[in-house]
């Protein structure tokens, strides 16, 4: 066991008797940790979708360590190819967002490269073959979602064009498969368009469709086309009340149309009588079977099996006791299900389930970590404004040779998420880096706050009208719920969040005085701005979120962290993306130089090249360690990591 001190090393009155057995007590923040920011990348690979071909499996990898590019991968009689060309970047910008960028049938691949947006097919001993024209806007066609009819001839999805005036136009497509460049437009004249599937027989098309200002987990409505020979012809909406998010329409093999909707607070299972637009209850209780639609591409039911989602996770409802607590991307394969499988103590890895054995195709990179590491995390409920309460995933400091010693108590990192309609994740996150902080001596809470998802429709609700309200009392809430329980220290708590969550980490920073300091990443700071900026699919979020506009314009001027930026009086690391669309880098260095201009500590880094969400290995690495090193300045501890310091206006290097 290391018994080397460093500075700020705590020691026990009873330190002298220690012996082997016992575990060293080291100031939190200065474990050394296996658990490095080169580790959370190195390596690492993002599995988000699986498509199931015949006797075939692919799937999509995202690779840190390659820029963050997206590769397709083909499985085949135990072995796993490659089929997209060096340097492919499988990759959609529909809605900015993506998903759902590519698909496989009848032996080919149909993806979308990053960086034209134009639509290849690709056999996998063969070259891509183009099968979109050119547009005249650089990027400006784009394509997503998509399905191919049963003779093969065309590919159906959903169309986003660019370039006009206006906000972008999007549709559902036709696009023919021989290269011919053909493109015929089967729905138009809605704002928004999702999940364009096609019936057995290629006789009819169903798709989801909705209207600015809702968002897709507001009110969608599910309609239906006749089809044929790449055209439809009476298209008439099956179901939509206008007070239900309807996701993820698909056929049986036997023909029969399911979809989710959460009429009854819950996103549930229905099938839909195609004539009538009749629903029949099929699966699904009390918990949400699919999550909102942020990005295209998401499947969390087929016939006869649903994913449960539950406070620490997700399970199958067939039952099958699966080391699992996140599943994606759920596809029939025969008698077998294929999936994408996560847990708190693992990444992504590709599944195959038959009756009750598992056969991974794809297996998660072997963290090589000591289990004591990776322990579960505890769900919270904890109470907060309004008689109301929230939810959260506390993660306790967690080190096989290190514990906190008895008279201090760790530090503590709030997560909040971003959305702000979504979740905490359910799993082993390189990207956020639960176990990195927690294996220094962290504790770490991940706030499920009020209009988070996986909790109802009425939950999710909570925030209409809230947010940049009740997100920030929730955020304070979870801190001093953990703190007045003894388990962090109430003089250590620090803020952290991302986009929306990054908007949250600032109010929180400027109307309350719990913490000592907080990261902003790529967060919205002027809302009012946002309405103008801001990219389509949330061009009207804020409506729902914030109030009406522009007659609520004075709300969002209240809510904007920049008009509170004089009240934030704890340090603050900022951090952005040079080529962030979604929220543009103006947000960022606008609270920057508000806060310098107010004498307060700040730091800034902005990473070129990315965009919404870091995605290369150089970006995550360097982002992770800044934090680390910008805390230990705050609070006075030394990392154990050789990291390069930060520029911290008003504070000198060293």
């Amino acid at each position: 066991m290391n018994r080397s001190e460093s500075p700020g090393t705590t020691r026990c009155p009873d330190a002298t008797a220690w012996d082997d057995a016992r575990m060293e007590h080291r100031a939190a923040g200065t474990w050394p940790s296996p658990v490095t920011a080169v580790s959370l990348v190195g390596g690492a690979v993002g599995i988000s979708e699986v498509v199931v071909d015949g006797d075939d499996v692919w799937w999509a990898e995202q690779r840190p360590e390659e820029n963050g590019r997206t590769a397709l991968i083909r499985w085949r009689a135990g072995a796993a190819t490659e089929v997209t060309p060096p340097g492919a970047n499988v990759r959609t910008s529909v809605h900015e967002y993506g998903g759902g960028a590519w698909w496989a049938a009848l032996g080919s691949a149909y993806y979308v490269e990053f960086a034209d947006q134009r639509l290849r097919r690709i056999a996998p001993d063969g070259d891509p073959v183009l099968l979109t024209p050119e547009p005249e806007t650089p990027r400006g066609l784009r394509y997503a979602d998509g399905r191919v009819t049963p003779d093969g001839e065309w590919y159906m999805c959903v169309h986003e064009r660019h370039g006009g005036r206006g906000e972008a136009v999007n549709e559902i497509v036709a696009v023919a498969t021989d290269g011919s460049f053909r493109v015929n437009v089967l729905a138009s004249g809605a704002d928004f368009y999702a999940s364009p599937r096609i019936s057995p027989d290629g006789g009819r098309l169903v798709w989801v469709q909705w209207m600015h200002p809702n968002m897709p987990w507001d009110s969608t409505e599910l309609w239906i086309a006749d089809l044929a020979d790449g055209e439809t012809s009476a298209p008439r909406m099956l179901v939509g009340n206008g007070d239900e998010a309807l996701q993820q329409p698909d056929w049986t093999d036997a023909g029969e149309l399911l979809v989710a909707t959460d009429r009854s607070d819950w996103w549930t299972v229905h099938r839909v009588d195609p004539t009538s637009g009749d629903l029949t209850h099929e699966a699904g209780g009390d918990s949400d079977v699919v999550q909102p639609h942020w990005g295209f591409g998401g499947s969390r039911f087929i016939d006869g099996v649903h994913v449960v989602n539950g406070p620490l996770g997700d399970r199958l409802s067939s039952g099958v006791d699966l080391p699992y607590t996140s599943i994606s991307s759920l596809r029939s394969a025969g008698d077998s299900l294929v999936f994408v499988g996560a847990s708190f103590s693992t990444e992504a890895e590709v599944v195959r389930l038959t009756g009750g054995d598992v056969e991974i195709l794809r297996p998660a990179r072997d963290l090589g970590l000591d289990p004591a590491f990776l322990p579960d995390p505890e769900f919270v409920t904890f109470p907060t404004t309004d008689g109301q309460f929230a939810h959260g995933l506390f993660y306790a400091p967690a080190h096989p040779d290190f514990e906190v010693s008895a008279d201090e108590h760790p530090p503590l990192v709030v997560f909040i998420h971003g959305g702000p309609t979504s979740s905490a994740v359910r799993e082993y996150s390189a990207r956020l880096g639960h176990r990195f902080w927690t294996s220094r001596g962290f504790a770490v809470v991940d706030v499920d706050y009020r209009g988070s998802t996986g909790y109802g429709r009425s939950y999710r609700k909570l925030l209409r009208g809230q947010w940049c309200r009740i997100d920030v009392d929730d955020a304070v809430a979870a801190a001093v719920f953990l703190a007045d329980r003894g388990h962090v220290d109430a003089h250590r708590l620090l803020i952290r969040g991302g986009s929306a969550g990054g908007t949250t980490t600032l109010l929180a920073l400027a109307r309350s005085d719990v913490f000592a300091a907080g990261t902003n990443l790529f967060g919205v700071t002027d809302l009012i701005a946002l309405m103008s900026d801001d990219h389509k699919f949330e061009s009207q979020y804020s409506v729902s979120l914030v109030a009406p506009w522009p007659e609520g314009a004075e709300v969002y001027a209240e809510r904007s962290p920049i008009n509170h930026a004089h009240e934030i009086s704890s340090p603050l690391l900022v951090l952005q993306g040079a080529d962030d669309t979604v929220v543009p880098p103006a947000h960022s260095e606008q609270i920057v130089a508000a806060l310098i201009a107010h004498d307060l500590p700040v730091g800034y880094i902005e990473f070129v090249g990315e965009g919404h969400g870091f995605r290369g290995a150089d970006a995550i690495v360097r982002a992770i360690e800044a934090e680390l090193w910008f805390y230990g300045r705050i609070l006075g501890f030394e990392p154990a990591d050789e990291i390069e310091p930060v520029a911290i206006s008003g504070i000198a290097a060293g």
